[in-house]
């Protein structure tokens, strides 16, 4: 596994959100952390039909524009009575001629669930996939899991995207009902970002 050595990190991402999330948990390790949107980069096409590939696609494209090393994720949620559904077309279920509309996106997951007649409770898993890579071609895969269920009625207004009918297991309120820091504690962003940490940077 190769060791990050590099003083400045390229996120890979127009997240504001994201962003700090992960420069918050890179914090302690003394990494200048600059963003693809700061450095108005495009964002690639994601062609790929797994979390890897589109994370892959992000961090090379990131480290080809600028010469940096680049972090790049990709995530989503998969859910047990959909075979996986939405998976990597997480956010692409909330996309309308006018933007993302997650309120959109949870009630087509809930609507789908209940089409299926799928049993309770509706296991699902939030999934977050880190790839690190060099300029030179070599990367690194790390990744994380959240499993957990699907609630209905939403509930709570924290995070983003699914938070609100997601009830991580343990736990008996929603990602949405989560003060956004305990919830990067234990997201599967922060379990995908132990790896990274583990096998790159101590």
């Amino acid at each position: 596994m190769r060791k990050f050595q590099d003083k400045t990190l390229l996120i890979a991402t127009h997240n504001k959100g994201k962003l700090e999330e992960i420069e918050d948990l890179l914090a302690p390790y003394g990494v200048a952390v600059v963003s693809a949107g700061a450095l108005a980069l495009a964002e690639p096409k994601e062609t790929e039909s797994s979390f890897v590939g589109n994370a892959r696609i992000k961090a090379h494209a990131a480290c080809k524009a600028t010469g940096l090393p680049a972090l790049a994720d990709d995530s989503g949620i998969t859910v047990d009575g959909l075979n996986g559904a939405p998976g990597v077309y997480t956010a692409d279920w909330a996309e309308t001629p006018n933007g993302r509309d997650f309120d959109l996106a949870m009630q087509r997951t809930w609507d789908a669930l209940e089409t299926a007649n799928a049993p309770f409770p509706r296991l699902a898993q939030f999934r977050c996939t880190f790839v690190l890579a060099w300029p030179d071609g070599h990367d690194e895969v790390f990744e994380g899991v959240m499993p957990g269920q699907v609630v209905w009625p939403k509930r709570g207004n924290q995070g983003h995207g699914y938070d609100p009918i997601f009830q991580p297991d343990g736990y008996d309120i929603t990602f949405g009902e989560m003060d956004r820091w305990q919830k990067n504690k234990i997201s599967h962003r922060a379990d995908a970002f132990r790896k990274l940490i583990t096998g790159c940077f101590t």
